[in-house]
């Protein structure tokens, strides 16, 4: 019985099937395609279909309730409580389906900064799931492989659907964290960004306790040493942005910001494959390749060829790579402490300033409030643009209440004085069907401006409802373009629409209880 047999069985798994532990890329391709998992398309990466499930289910999303958790635990619609009996019961049912199936290990670690750096053991029915976690974790060095002691265990099996009578879940899915034992539970669904966002949610239980804020963030490193994040909801522009060829990647989505510097959570990259063009975003196009992971896009059944445009099967096409298919990414993924930081927004009410700067405590509303807008068409049911709010730009993944994490970034904007903007990346001149959106070229070039400190003594006005202070002029932008009410053809229209988002954000906002006076009062104006 091999070493990893002899571990599994110390968390209840008794395997007598075949145990594949630390695969290579091409081992774990090949298992797949024999294993008839997915099929090769014309670019060499892996496509495969997920099934039912093509994103996340928040709703089957869980935390066990017990003596770790639950006061510290932000309870609530987010965070589900599961009982230890109801966990006992769904994983003692897990581990007797898997007990003779073939597993597929992955070892590795989350966290680039070995100083905070979480070791990790993923175990999956599916080949190409651990094809995913070995590319999207950061990989162990043959040596550290050797002394690589697991302290969270992450176990996929979507063969297996738990009994919402019996078990305490919502329906056949789950994906249950239990800090106590140290252990994730995900079944009933096979979308891979289960896996990824499960270990991020237990980074952001983590780290804060020692001093390091999680964060949903992209990151990158100019030529000049100085580094940024990105912080956005999905289709705000945060993999694109971040995915500069002028800068160094440190990561596309999750970081810590310690008291050294930021570091990359994970070992690679996820990126959204909708519209994705070789013109835009030459770099993710050429990452797409062998070793890759593609999820529910479409190909040719002939020629293989990926078809991006297509979104029959989901509009949530995904692609995983490991960070060092993009060409210009920091080796090892860390940075020095965030010169500016970006909050992108894509506004489809077409109100809010296409740049504007914050100060701190306009940060630390903005940051709670977590604002993009979904529109029409992406779900059933949505007819007009709405108001989305995600706190900590990352609510979904955040274990802690709120107020922990944005204090936490209050305190770090004060000590390292990193700028904060805001970039709307959403619609100008009028709401989603009416305006228009914001080109990528110019939102590239004020996200230059920003970083290369060309905005830091520019002039600025203030916006007469959101308090936000918006250039006057930038660099590569038309000025006329900056003022959004001034785009506006009825003015008086304008001041209704902004008026009623301000609404939205005050009425969010009023959920948060314990903010200090002069972060509640940096919103918008009544």
């Amino acid at each position: 019985m091999t070493d990893t047999s002899s571990e599994l069985q110390s968390i209840g798994l008794r395997n007598t099937g075949p145990i594949h532990s630390n695969l290579s890329a091409a081992q774990l391709t090949e298992a797949s395609l024999a294993r008839g998992e997915g099929v090769l398309a014309s670019n060499g990466a892996l496509r495969v279909a997920t099934g039912k499930y093509t994103g996340r289910s928040p709703d089957d999303r869980f935390i066990v309730d017990d003596a770790e958790t639950h006061s510290t635990v932000d309870w609530g619609e987010v965070n589900k409580p599961m009982s230890e009996e109801n966990f006992d019961r769904l994983y003692h049912r897990l581990t007797a389906y898997v007990q003779e199936r073939e597993l597929f290990v992955f070892d590795g670690y989350a966290g680039a900064d070995p100083r905070y750096q979480l070791p990790i053991r993923i175990i999956c029915e599916l080949a190409w799931q651990n094809l995913f976690a070995r590319q999207l974790f950061i990989r162990p060095t043959p040596s550290q492989l050797e002394s690589h002691k697991p302290e969270f265990t992450v176990i996929a099996a979507p063969g297996f659907e738990a009994n919402p009578l019996t078990d305490g879940t919502n329906s056949e899915a789950f994906v249950v964290v239990n800090f106590s034992k140290r252990l994730v539970i995900i079944g009933g669904t096979s979308y891979a960004g289960e896996i990824k966002k499960s270990v991020f949610s237990v980074m952001n239980y983590v780290l804060p306790a020692a001093n390091v804020l999680p964060m949903h963030c992209s990151a990158n490193i100019g030529p000049d040493g100085r580094s940024a994040l990105f912080f956005g909801l999905s289709g705000t522009g945060k993999t694109t942005l971040s995915a500069d060829p002028d800068r160094q990647l440190i990561g596309d989505d999750e970081h810590g910001w310690s008291e050294h510097g930021i570091f990359n959570i994970e070992g690679g990259c996820y990126a959204k494959c909708i519209n994705l063009s070789r013109e835009h975003e030459p770099q993710i196009w050429d990452a797409i390749r062998f070793g890759t992971v593609i999820e529910n896009v479409t190909l040719d059944p002939e020629t293989r060829l990926p078809d991006y445009d297509d979104g029959t099967i989901t509009e949530n096409t995904r692609a995983g790579y490991p960070i060092e298919h993009m060409p210009k990414a920091a080796e090892p993924s860390i940075g020095d402490h965030p010169s500016a930081i970006i909050f992108l927004t894509a506004d489809a009410f077409g109100v809010m300033p296409l740049i504007s700067r914050l100060d701190t405590n306009q940060a630390m509303y903005y940051f709670l409030s977590g604002y993009t807008s979904k529109l029409a068409g992406t779900e059933r049911g949505i007819v007009e643009p709405e108001a989305t709010f995600s706190a900590c730009f990352g609510a979904p993944f955040m274990p802690l209440p709120p107020m922990t994490y944005a204090t936490m970034l209050g305190e770090k904007l004060t000590r390292n004085g990193s700028s904060v903007y805001m970039v709307n990346t959403g619609w100008i001149g009028g709401q989603y069907g009416v305006g228009r959106r914001v080109s990528l070229k110019h939102t590239r070039a004020m996200v230059s401006a920003a970083l290369s400190g060309a905005l830091d003594h520019a002039s600025y006005q203030p916006h007469p409802i959101f308090k936000l202070m918006m250039p006057t002029e930038c660099p590569g932008v038309p000025c006329e373009i900056l003022d959004p009410r001034g785009l506006w053809k009825d003015r008086e229209a304008y001041d209704r629409a902004a008026h009623a988002l301000a609404a939205r954000f005050r009425d969010n906002f009023a959920r948060f209880h314990d903010v200090l006076p002069e972060v509640a009062s940096a919103g918008p104006r009544a």
